[in-house]
């Protein structure tokens, strides 16, 4: 499978070792948008590690210049739905996450079952930690808002705090925990190295090739899983 990456920064890097070891071809990668408006690949996949700015600039060009994107980028939800249909208008494959650790995505449908069980059984306050390296820009991190909108979707009449830490060399941890009266329900992610995120954005390429259609990466995951 032919693989083209935009932003060939620290991620871009070790995008590239993950997909030398699964035998895919790195036929360029982009680190403009004078690059990338002269680009066209329909028939690669398009691995997209850039900046919010960039891919809200620049998700018109992915869309219409490449077969099948895979967005890693973070920071545009309040413009998802408007991304979503241009990628259906222009019939090009899409799958998107805040994280594609595929422990993140699990961790996503625990906080899932967790909550749904709190609303109907107890009543519990939950709540977020989430640590990051001092050079991470987004705050919130994506990771973080998308468990907040799981508990919002379970525990409507609660408020879901999230705290951000931003220090050192921190490859990212999240904790989501519950407190009653009586007793705490916690669940904690810690991520060791990048490469587990890039692994996860490499398998979402070889999967959205093959699936077609617009995903969000949980969902695409939960159903090969389902199939499975």
């Amino acid at each position: 499978m032919d693989i083209v990456i935009t932003g060939y920064g620290k991620m871009g890097k070790v995008i590239e070792g993950v997909l030398r070891k699964r035998g895919h071809n790195l036929s360029k990668t982009i680190d403009s948008e004078k690059e990338l408006a002269v680009m066209n690949s329909s028939d690669a996949v398009c691995i997209d590690f850039t900046t919010p700015d960039a891919f809200k600039a620049n998700y018109k060009m992915l869309a219409d210049k490449f077969g099948s994107v895979v967005v890693g980028t973070t920071g545009w939800d309040d413009i998802e739905t408007v991304v979503t249909e241009y990628f259906k208008e222009k019939n090009t494959n899409l799958v998107y996450a805040t994280n594609f650790s595929l422990g993140v995505n699990i961790y996503f449908e625990a906080v899932d079952l967790i909550s749904g069980l709190i609303a109907e059984h107890a009543d519990y306050d939950p709540y977020i930690i989430e640590l990051h390296h001092k050079e991470k820009l987004d705050i919130p991190s994506g990771t973080a808002i998308s468990i907040k909108k799981i508990i919002d979707k379970n525990l409507i009449n609660k408020e879901t705090d999230i705290s951000s830490v931003r220090s050192g060399f921190i490859k990212g941890i999240h904790e989501t925990g519950f407190e009653s009266e009586y007793d705490k329900i916690s669940i904690r992610h810690e991520a060791y190295t990048r490469e587990g995120f890039a692994l996860g954005a490499v398998i979402a390429a070889e999967w959205i090739a093959e699936t077609g259609g617009v995903w969000k990466f949980n969902e695409l995951l939960k159903s090969k899983l389902i199939k499975k």
